[in-house]
């Protein structure tokens, strides 16, 4: 039997992922159903870090940084599937990114509802699909392969 968590909160994404400020991209997990699915959100401000030089005068957030807020979502699923996180010492990297395509700027005032689901893995080896929108409208979308690593 899986069971859905409802509204991860802030503490609980640290426990989590090993990620902190400026580069914890996630503000509160929605739902989360392990082994499955997870949605969380990103409140865009003004204020970021990222936004004084990309683009002065014309702020976009840069499509890495969805691609990365996007990762660690699917990051919080893992961890909860798996029952680790960074507090026992495990993170998740980065392994290979698909099919990542963009569709809408995100821009200071947007709310980016993030996605994943889990569709493969094979011991260590993660593959989600994930996608990022923004009113419903979709912002970005690809196919992510992460690792599990517990250092040495």
């Amino acid at each position: 039997m899986t069971q859905t968590l409802e509204a991860i909160d802030f503490a609980a994404i640290q426990r989590m992922l090993p990620h902190r400020y400026p580069f914890l991209l996630i503000d509160r997990v929605l739902s989360c159903e392990p082994g499955e699915c997870v949605t969380a959100l990103k409140n865009v401000t003004a204020n970021e870090e990222f936004f004084q030089g990309h683009f002065p005068g014309n702020p976009v957030m840069p499509g890495v940084l969805m691609l990365e807020a996007l990762a660690q979502t699917c990051g919080v699923l893992a961890s909860k599937t798996a029952n680790t996180g960074a507090e026992d010492g495990v993170i998740l990297l980065f392994a290979g990114i698909d099919k990542a395509r963009f569709k809408r700027q995100v821009i200071p005032g947007d709310q980016l509802i993030l996605s994943g689901q889990l569709t493969k893995r094979k011991r260590d080896i993660w593959c989600f699909s994930a996608e990022a929108r923004v009113d419903e409208q979709l912002a970005c979308r690809a196919d992510l392969l992460c690792a599990i690593h517990t250092p040495a």
